[in-house]
């Protein structure tokens, strides 16, 4: 069986970025999602506008969207990238009772943007659970993935 040679590592080893300039340069999208576990008196509050700290999905949605922007300065061998465009969006199941948390991230570049929007989600998740944590600390954040990624050499990807 044949190793594939690992793309952030150099012949001797060590950690490096690897050289994006030869690719084309391409429209790039990926969505993420994640879930937020709370129970339905949490929720309520959130949805009332009632947890102490403030508005919390407006709060989370904005933390996302700044999430994704710095990426490559928390991964790193995530390549700087010119996002063209940052969308977080919640979908509420009283049902569950759970926050979805999806992102959507596109740029034109030389290298994809599935970093940024499970980034955008991670931290859009953990401000929920921030701004939460005082009136519940039971807050779950589950299930965060890639969603699907289109752009580049490897063409298209939606998860199952």
């Amino acid at each position: 069986m044949d190793k594939k040679k690992l793309s952030h590592v150099d012949d001797k080893g060590r950690a490096k970025m690897v050289d994006v300039s030869g690719k084309e340069i391409t429209v790039r999208e990926a969505t993420a999602r994640g879930e937020v576990r709370m129970t339905a008196g949490t929720l309520k509050l959130i949805q009332e506008k009632g947890i102490p700290k403030g508005d919390v999905l407006p709060v989370a949605q904005l933390a996302g969207i700044m999430a994704a922007k710095k990426t490559h300065e928390l991964i790193p061998m995530c390549h700087p990238l010119a996002l063209t465009g940052v969308d977080v969006d919640f979908e509420i199941r009283e049902d569950e009772p759970v926050i979805d948390v999806i992102s959507h991230v596109k740029t034109r570049d030389r290298t994809g943007v599935e970093m940024e929007a499970l980034t955008a989600v991670s931290v859009a998740a953990l401000t929920i659970y921030d701004m939460c944590k005082a009136v519940e600390r039971g807050i779950k954040i589950t299930n965060i993935r890639l969603v699907s990624k289109s752009g580049g050499k490897s063409g298209e990807y939606i998860s199952e």
